[in-house]
């Protein structure tokens, strides 16, 4: 199997869909070259900075049976187009009566690691998380971030694939081009098994898990960490299976934690009966600082979670 790194693999995604269909088409202020090269201007758009149109017009095609991809590129484009997004495409199929369907990917990148400050470098996907009608994805490695899309962009439903700021250019292995897998919405992969915590990782905080465990198994402690790969609809029957097995829960996200997806997944466990007497401490959260993210490199570290953090954690839930 070759590697490629996260951000051909989206590319990737997005070509074979549109070769598979070409109902689909690509809005975005930065059109991808390759994309551009290979389908031309009519699908490949280059829109002016004006993401509420855009956001818009592809709601518009959504109803007349296309399949738009629009990308924000970063997130805090997004809401300048808050109407379109929570007041129209994630209520419109219910507005309308299921008469038809509104199928719309939307990308956006999230997190730091990028040094570019307090806008460009939030996670705010808790917010979108609160709205009934969108689901969303987040993607932690080349693999799934492929799959992941090319599930979004045959789904029948508005879907928002948040993408990691750090990963662009992490590599992994990925299927051949032209061998067409995908990935179910829904669904979380265990990245590494383990019998002593359950650590549930977002995103970039997924490889910082990985790398956690190792020093973790050095001391005699078994970590399993979960991807749960989709936020909406977040599978719950995953996290509450491994945390029923090891009896421990830390959660690890880039994001801030109030009311944040930790919380949210916190909830899952402790609200399910079997999994709450299955504890064996309380659970913890490993995340951001409730802050804005600064722009000093020493500032913005300082500010985001990381392996020697979630090793702390783990230390902290096992004596308790």
């Amino acid at each position: 199997m070759r590697e490629i790194t996260y951000a051909q693999a989206g590319i990737e995604a997005l070509a074979e869909e549109m070769r598979r269909d070409n109902k689909v088409f690509h809005l975005s202020t930065d059109p991808p070259g390759p994309l551009l090269t290979e389908f031309g201007e009519a699908r490949i758009r280059a829109t002016p900075i004006a993401e509420s149109a855009l956001t818009g017009m592809a709601i518009g095609a959504a109803g007349s049976g296309y399949r738009p991809i629009v990308d924000w590129r970063q997130v805090t484009f997004a809401f300048v187009a808050m109407d379109q997004i929570v007041n129209q495409a994630a209520k419109i199929h219910y507005m309308f009566g299921g008469q038809t369907t509104f199928p719309i990917l939307y990308r956006a990148g999230v997190g730091g690691g990028g040094r570019i400050a307090a806008q460009h470098s939030q996670s705010p996907y808790s917010m979108f998380m609160n709205m009934a009608g969108l689901k969303i994805v987040l993607a932690s490695t080349p693999h799934d971030v492929k799959g992941l899309l090319k599930s979004a962009i045959r789904d029948d439903n508005p879907v928002i694939s948040f993408e990691s700021n750090r990963l662009g250019g992490m590599k992994g292995p990925v299927p051949d081009a032209g061998d067409d897998y995908t990935i179910p919405i829904g669904k979380a992969d265990i990245k590494r098994a383990g019998t002593d915590i359950t650590i549930v990782a977002l995103a970039w905080q997924v490889h910082e898990a990985l790398a956690a465990a190792e020093i973790l198994d050095r001391e005699g402690v078994s970590a399993e960490v979960l991807d749960p790969r989709t936020l909406v609809p977040m599978d719950a029957d995953a996290i509450r299976a491994s945390v029923r097995k090891t009896g421990r829960l830390l959660v690890a996200d880039e994001a801030g934690p109030t009311c944040g997806a930790s919380a949210e997944i916190a909830t899952l466990v402790t609200e399910d009966p079997d999994c709450f007497r299955a504890l064996k401490a309380p659970p913890k959260r490993v995340c951001a600082l409730q802050v804005p993210i600064p722009y000093s490199p020493g500032l913005e570290d300082h500010v985001f979670p990381e392996r020697n953090r979630i090793v702390a954690g783990v230390r902290e839930v096992m004596g308790g």
